[in-house]
């Protein structure tokens, strides 16, 4: 067996696995140490952004939970050169070699020479794993490995010399530690100015329009995008890119509308208009402008769409660019410019009409008044308010976010129009931007909100100061028949909250928000060409190092569609785009047909009109319950999939003129359900099987620490009706309890109150018979 050994020695003495042998028999020198991949990617990252600061040239170590292994297939035989191993020695022994593979794993030595190569303790073992699977489970290795592992089992040769073939392997199945240095440098973040050289090529003027809501910054800005020989507006709403494209061309300067889903031009033979307004992200960052506006610029810092305020705010190719937002943008904006070299002059605006926090509540709808908007977060409290509003004998517009643009539109002019006996509103914070409305009072049915935090975990929490203002902004706006706003609630234990977070100031906008690029991904794919697209994000946000003015945004959604549409057959391209597409992930109906589309398209075969009127069973009728009216709402949102992909992928989805006929359809007969939603809800209420109430709450359960709750504000408990029939009883109670963010005290405590609160009348919702059921009830309960 020695002189078996002895002969494969000049072989494997020209063989390159063995070039960096670290440890000889015996174990006891190694090898001169490799430069570990952190630090050299450390020192190219910093040469190459000296100017950044925040994190500045350190890199962080990877997060390598993300490394997916990629599956190697045992040596089945049969090969010619697979045998040779065999020849020159004789065949394996597989309990020698497995007791001799366990040895080596043991090795102090290797464990530290496979941290000096990238692979921590996570990575080892399992690099080590699939090691001594490959080899138990091969029927042949490798003529190198073969001799090696003879010598070994025959005491010629030593366990370390099992390394270089070892950190070959985990180098196959870890593709990224080969790679390491390269992908630092493409998801390097820190410099995002230099992504847009033809911007960098101009001296731009930074005009920020500031001021609260009604205060006329955006139509400054606007009356200067109407002057230029040419121009764009950048807004955050459709609504809002369709009302400045109608203004405009009213005003008899011709510009175009642009949007994911909609292309309209102002010429009829079809040639671009030298003035756009767009959503923001569809701006274009090549074309020369004379002016840009972008507006609602405190949205750079939102944790899911910010990367396109950055992108604007940093690529456009005008002469002058009119921001217009929150004074709390001001720094950062100013901050961001500075490594443009690029100066910001700040126009400040006060509101033109006067906004009064009134000193009582509203506490029973038996008090509204012609003018008032009653402002909810959530459909199911839109659903009960209304009904209750229409039951009092009076007529009401509804809006809330999952409406079609359209059905909004002609429920505020309902609203508005003053011969039209509807004179309340119900709706969300939708209304914060993108409609005009005539709004005497904003009433708050609440002010705790679901939100989704910058780690993507769903929590309920008070509204912020932002968004209170915002909302309450929109009250006795300038040039409508109401010339000053109110501002109130409708539970009197929320008042003094509301006052205080409409006394609190803004906190300042702190970073800006990045999104990875197509191109990016494409670079991290070549190099890691068996990864799927959702780990490939995922390494790129592990590994990616932005400085303290920016952040990366949230990509859950982008990587659920990933995740989704993995096994579907896609170049990368077309997948990327298929993930950024605009859909609410909750929605059932919409992902499904998302799914649908993607493997009609991996299939080249187009998506015409009828096989979308297949899927979605159109022609549609007029909802006769919520359910149905939701529905609609999904199947609008559908069609709006189909045409943005329409845009994208043109001879794919070629039926966008139809498609786009019948969304009009659709919307009338959403408008026809909303205008009846009184009716929809009685008649799903008597239908309706138990439980259907906490749907949309289930949407958002609670996710807060004990410090948050430690922190809250006392009253959020008793602030709604609702939530403390929930507290009262149910799962919402149980969860609390568990949680640690209610006792059994405070439980009978919230209770009791209820009871008393029911028993006064105190909020006026129901019957009487109904309050008096509800605290027998409560009395059987108790006893």
């Amino acid at each position: 067996c020695a002189e078996q050994g002895r002969c494969a020695w000049p072989l494997l003495r020209r063989l390159p696995a063995r070039a960096g042998l670290a440890l000889r028999h015996g174990g006891g020198a190694a090898a001169p140490s490799r430069a570990r991949p952190a630090t050299a990617a450390s020192s190219s990252a910093s040469s190459s952004s000296s100017a950044s600061s925040g994190n500045g040239g350190a890199s962080r170590a990877p997060d390598t939970s993300l490394f997916v292994p990629v599956p190697l297939k045992p040596g089945l035989g049969g090969a010619a050169e697979e045998d040779v191993g065999a020849e020159l020695t004789r065949p394996l022994d597989k309990g020698e070699v497995l007791k001799n593979l366990n040895k080596f794993y043991k090795r102090k030595e290797i464990q530290r020479l496979g941290a000096e190569n990238g692979l921590d303790a996570r990575l080892f073992h399992q690099a080590f794993i699939s090691f001594r699977k490959y080899i138990m489970e091969s029927s042949s290795v490798s003529a190198d490995l073969h001799i090696i592992l003879n010598d070994i089992c025959c005491g010629a040769g030593h366990v370390d010399d099992l390394f270089p073939f070892f950190l070959r392997h985990a180098k196959q199945i870890f593709p990224m530690l080969d790679c390491m240095d390269d992908l630092r440098k493409i998801s390097d973040l820190r410099l995002p100015p230099n992504w847009y050289p033809d911007a960098r090529a101009i001296q731009r003027k930074i005009i920020f329009h500031a001021g609260p809501t009604n205060s006329g910054k955006t139509y400054h800005a606007i009356q200067r995008f109407l002057s230029a020989k040419s121009g764009i507006y950048c807004g955050p709403l459709k609504l809002l890119a369709h009302e400045i494209f109608q203004k405009s061309n009213d005003a008899n300067v011709p510009c175009d509308l642009v949007t994911g889903e909609e292309r309209v031009f102002a010429n009829e033979d079809g040639r671009q208009a030298p003035h756009v307004a767009c959503t923001i992200e569809m701006c274009s960052t090549n074309t020369p402008y004379e002016v840009a506006v972008i507006d609602e610029i405190q949205m750079i810092r939102d944790p899911a769409r910010g990367w396109a305020w950055t992108r604007a705010l940093l690529g456009l190719c005008a002469e002058e660019i009119h921001v217009c937002g929150e004074p709390a943008a001001i720094d950062l904006v100013t901050e961001l410019m500075y490594t443009t070299g690029e100066e910001v002059e700040v126009r400040n605006y006060e509101r033109l009409t006067p906004l009064t926090v009134l000193d009582y509540a509203l506490e029973s709808l038996d008090n509204l008044r012609p003018g008032d908007c009653i402002v909810c977060f959530s459909k199911n409290d839109i659903y009960s308010v209304s009904r209750q509003i229409e039951a009092r004998g009076l007529e009401c517009a509804v809006i809330y976010g999952s409406l079609p643009p359209g059905t909004k539109l002609e429920q505020a002019k309902k609203f508005n129009d003053p011969d039209d006996p509807c004179k309340i509103l119900v709706a969300t914070d939708a209304i914060g931007m993108g409609l005009n409305l005539c709004i005497r009072r904003i009433i708050f049915n609440s002010i705790v909100k679901p939100t989704v935090n910058e780690k993507g975990e769903k929590e309920i929490d008070s509204i912020t100061t932002s968004q209170a203002l915002q909302i309450a902004g929109r009250a006795g706006r300038f040039g409508s028949s109401f010339k000053q706003g109110e501002v109130t609630t409708m539970h009197r234990d929320d008042l003094a909250q509301l006052k205080e977070i409409l006394s609190d100031a803004v906190p300042p906008v702190k970073a800006a928000g990045l999104h990875p690029t197509p191109e990016q991904i494409e670079m991290f794919a070549y190099h890691l060409p068996d990864a799927t697209l959702s780990n490939l994000i995922d390494i790129f946000v592990s590994l990616s190092q932005v400085d303290g003015m920016y952040f990366v945004c949230n990509i859950d959604d982008f990587k659920f569609l990933a995740d989704m549409i993995q096994h579907i057959p896609l170049n990368l391209r077309s997948r990327y785009v298929f993930c950024t597409a605009p859909l609410n992930r909750k929605e059932p109906f919409v992902c499904t047909t998302l799914l649908k589309f993607a493997r009609q398209f991996s299939r080249n075969e187009p998506l015409t009109f009828d096989w979308l009127c297949r899927h979605t069973k159109w022609p549609l009728a007029v909802p006769k319950n919520i359910k149905e009216l939701v529905h609609l709402e999904a199947v609008h949102d559908v069609f709006d999939l189909y045409l943005w992909l329409s845009y994208r992928f043109m001879d794919m989805f070629p039926d966008a003129v139809l498609v786009r006929d019948i969304q009009k359809k659709l919307d009338d007969i959403i408008q026809i359900g909303v205008c009846n939603i009184t009716k929809l809800i009685r008649a799903s209420q008597s239908a309706a099987a138990p439980g259907t109430a906490e749907a949309v709450s289930e949407d958002f359960p609670l996710s807060r620490t004990q410090k948050d709750a430690r922190n809250s504000r006392p009253s959020r408990l008793g602030s709604r009706q609702e939530d403390v029939k929930s507290y009262g009883r149910g799962s919402l109670a149980n969860r609390l309890l568990r949680e640690g963010l209610l006792t059994q005290e405070m439980l009978r405590q919230l209770e009791s109150e209820w009871q008393d609160q029911h028993r006064n009348g105190r909020y006026g919702f129901g019957s009487k018979r109904d309050d008096q059921h509800s605290s027998k009830e409560t009395r059987k309960k108790r006893k």
